[in-house]
C-alpha cells in the first residue's frame, strides 16, 4: 500500500470483487502506522458475552492493530442467572463484561434494555440511531438476524435500522453464535484469522463465569473457530457476512 494512502481511503476504495474477504482480514492484521487514522469499531450484542463469543478474536486483533473498539451490549443480562434477581444478575454480568473487555482491550457500553424483554420500536430505533450518529463508527458488527434468540434478533434489527437510516455510512457485518443451534442459514463472506488472539478470546469468554463458559466455548465456539479456520485456510477463524457500507463498489 502506498504510504501516502490513508487507511480510510484504502478501506473505502479496495476492490471487494478482486479481494473477496481481504479488506476486513487485512484491516485486522495491519497495525496503524504513525500518521494514519485509526478506525472506530462497534460490536453490538444482545447480552454480555455475545460480542466476546461471536467475534472476540477479531475485536482483539482490531484493538491490537490500534483501532478504537467498543463492545456494545443491548442488555446487562438481567435474566441470565438462575436464582438471581434481575438486579443481582445485572450487577454480576456487567462486571463480567467489563473484565472481558479489559482482556480484549476494548471498551464496554450498555444501551439499557432488559434481558428477555428487549424492544424493537420507533423509540428504540431512534435511540440507537442517535447513539451511532453521535459516535460515528466506521465498522459495526452485530448478530445475524436469523437467530433463535429474540434478544439477538432485536440487537440485529436495531443496528440494521440504524445503518439504513444513517445512509449506510458505516460498514455493517453480521457475526454468528453457536451456528446450527442459535444462528441458522449463515453463509460467510469474510473470514478473519484469529490464531494469534484465540487464547485471548477464550479468556474473555471464560470471564463470564456465571454463564458456564466451558460449555459455551469448548462445546460450541471452539469448534466453530476450527471449522471456519478450515474453510479459510487458518488454524482458527471467525466468519462474518458483509452487508454493505463504504466498502461497496460504486
Amino acid at each position: 500500500m502506498n504510504t501516502s494512502t490513508t487507511r480510510r481511503s484504502f478501506f473505502k476504495n479496495i476492490s471487494a470483487t478482486a479481494l473477496s474477504f481481504a479488506p476486513l482480514s487485512l484491516l485486522a492484521s495491519t497495525p496503524v502506522k504513525a500518521g494514519e487514522v485509526s478506525l472506530k469499531v462497534f460490536c453490538i450484542g444482545g447480552h454480555p458475552d455475545d460480542p466476546e463469543s461471536g467475534c472476540g478474536g477479531t475485536l482483539a486483533k482490531l484493538s491490537n492493530a490500534g483501532h478504537d473498539v467498543t463492545s456494545v451490549y443491548l442488555t446487562r443480562g438481567e435474566a441470565g442467572i438462575d436464582g438471581k434477581s434481575n438486579t443481582e444478575a445485572s450487577a454480576i454480568r456487567s462486571k463480567e463484561a467489563e473484565a472481558a473487555c479489559k482482556l480484549l482491550a476494548v471498551k464496554p457500553h450498555f444501551l439499557g434494555q432488559v434481558d428477555g424483554q428487549t424492544i424493537v420500536n420507533n423509540e428504540w430505533i431512534d435511540k440507537v440511531v442517535s447513539y451511532i450518529e453521535q459516535a460515528k463508527p466506521d465498522i459495526v458488527f452485530t448478530h445475524w438476524p436469523i437467530d433463535s434468540h429474540k434478544d439477538h434478533q432485536a440487537a440485529s434489527i436495531l443496528t440494521s435500522q440504524a445503518w439504513m437510516r444513517s445512509g449506510k455510512k458505516f460498514d455493517l457485518y453480521y457475526f454468528e453464535v453457536l451456528s446450527g443451534i442459535q444462528t441458522v442459514g449463515f453463509h460467510p463472506t469474510d473470514y478473519v484469522d484469529i490464531t494469534s488472539t484465540q487464547e485471548t478470546k477464550r479468556k474473555a469468554v471464560y470471564a463470564h463465569t456465571s454463564q458456564h463458559p466451558e460449555t459455551i466455548y469448548s462445546h460450541g465456539h471452539q469448534l466453530m473457530e476450527q471449522f471456519r479456520g478450515l474453510e479459510a485456510g487458518y488454524t482458527a477463524a471467525e466468519a462474518f457476512v458483509f452487508v454493505g457500507g463504504k466498502r461497496q463498489l460504486s
